[in-house]
């Protein structure tokens, strides 16, 4: 993708810029690799818990379904901490006393919904593990993953957490790209704007990614197949867009700024058309609400902004959410005024890495800084706050996540984007009142599948 503007680049900001991507090129050292058998986890977290105990050891006991749950593939996921009673619940009026563990997003939606936000706390696990292949793949590729040096492109680099240990911003915003470990994701998601009135824009799309990085076993890092990601979605909903197609690809190993291709379908004049610049701050969804790399709190490249690691947090974030995809709960329920209806979400206290994206002189974005959370066990985005030029907070989002048995990943199920100024809100990956998504490691779909001639008169 091109930048938006171009300029010159001062001599002192151009010697900056090259001894960042040369600083990039470095391996992951033998050093780092032999934490991931001692301190660490195989992904990168700390195994132990915290200091006051609230948050566990990661123990990794389970792979795919616990041992006491009875679940079949395409069926919807047992909650296997149904029993847990919550702690205790945060409000506007005792947040003070929880401030620290909290983000700025999440106390702005305290102070603006004092009578409805309220962040109930559970206890928090750690139980979930990746399969064997996944952390055999770490071991394997990780110690000569490298960038390519404008950063946009990797080499040799594992099915996740290309770098279990990052040394820098852009080495964690690698480990986010990552994070969705699914072969194969093929779902009908239902999609909301709620306006502050109650009223409700629909949407609806049908979604398909193919993920071949994401096999198990996993391919060899040389072959071409796996250094690609492919997405497909057909717009049911709003009427004024039905059938319109998008097929697009992100390539994980080329340098430059148009990694991504992407080609449209229009049903109205039967048309399939390349779209050059498909991905950052485009408007997409009902309303045009969202960004296109608001997609899961943040997809696509990372070339406009400076991205910085400040640190690691205890933060109640949204986690084992199985219970916003049961069945049973209805959009009129959980799609209430001011934001979703807090008595089916589900918070947790975890350790958290907080990345900061700063947008470079010279490029354009309706998000002018960007804090992301996340989760040090699956390296998933589970909050945001996003500011505007002003600096000010104007978007808080929140991406609840579950673990998969059926994929044996860590999972976003809906994801609520939270507009502070305008008080309306975006609901996405609605899967409720829909057939269960599939995921899985293993899939019949092809690249043909997602190819621009595939789309013509697929609309309708």
């Amino acid at each position: 993708m091109k930048k938006a503007i171009h300029i010159a680049i001062p001599i002192c900001a151009l010697a900056a810029t090259l001894t960042l991507a040369t600083a990039s090129l470095a391996k992951t050292s033998p050093e780092d690799m032999a934490k991931l058998e001692g301190p660490l986890t195989p992904m990168g977290a700390e195994r132990a818990g915290n200091a006051d105990g609230t948050i566990p050891a990661w123990t990794g006991k389970w792979l795919g379904a616990p041992p006491d749950i009875t679940y079949k593939q395409g069926e919807r996921f047992p909650d296997p901490y149904a029993s847990d009673k919550p702690l205790f619940t945060i409000t506007a009026q005792n947040m003070q006393q929880y401030a620290a563990r909290l983000t700025d997003g999440e106390k702005a939606l305290l102070k603006k919904y004092p009578d409805t936000f309220k962040i109930t706390v559970y206890p928090s696990h750690r139980d979930f593990r990746y399969p064997d292949e996944v952390y055999k793949a770490i071991r394997t590729y990780a110690p000569q993953t490298t960038m390519t040096p404008d950063q946009n492109g990797l080499k040799d680099f594992p099915p996740v957490a290309p770098f279990p240990v990052p040394k820098d911003g852009v080495e964690a915003m690698w480990n986010l790209r990552f994070a969705s470990l699914i072969e194969c994701e093929s779902a009908t998601y239902d999609q909301a704007v709620v306006y502050p009135d109650g009223n409700i824009a629909r949407g609806k799309v049908n979604y398909f990614i193919y993920g071949p990085r994401g096999a198990i076993p996993f391919q060899p890092a040389n072959n071409p197949l796996v250094n690609k990601t492919f997405a497909r979605v057909q717009t049911q909903l709003p009427l004024s867009d039905r059938g319109s197609l998008i097929v697009s690809y992100d390539m994980w190993n080329e340098e430059g700024s148009d990694t991504r291709r992407a080609w449209q379908y229009n049903p109205g004049t039967r048309r399939v058309r390349q779209m050059p610049e498909y991905g950052f701050d485009q408007p997409i969804g009902p309303g045009g609400f969202r960004t296109v790399d608001d997609d899961r709190l943040f997809n696509g490249s990372g070339e406009r902004y400076d991205w910085k690691i400040l640190g690691k947090r205890e933060i109640y974030i949204p986690y084992d959410n199985y219970k916003l995809m049961d069945p049973s709960i209805k959009y009129s329920d959980l799609l209430t005024k001011g934001h979703e209806n807090m008595q089916y979400m589900r918070f947790e206290l975890h350790r958290v890495w907080v990345l900061q994206a700063t947008l470079k002189a010279g490029f354009r974005h309706q998000y002018a800084k960007r804090v992301l959370y996340l989760d040090e066990d699956s390296w998933n985005a589970v909050a945001a706050d996003n500011y505007d030029a002003r600096g000010t907070l104007w978007r808080m989002n929140l991406a609840p996540t579950l673990y998969a048995y059926d994929a044996k990943s860590f999972y976003s199920t809906s994801v609520f984007y939270h507009d502070l100024i305008s008080g309306a809100y975006y609901a996405d990956r609605l899967s409720n009142q829909e057939e269960m998504p599939i995921l899985s490691h293993t899939s019949n779909m092809t690249e043909a599948f997602f190819s621009p001639d595939s789309i013509r008169g697929d609309g309708n």
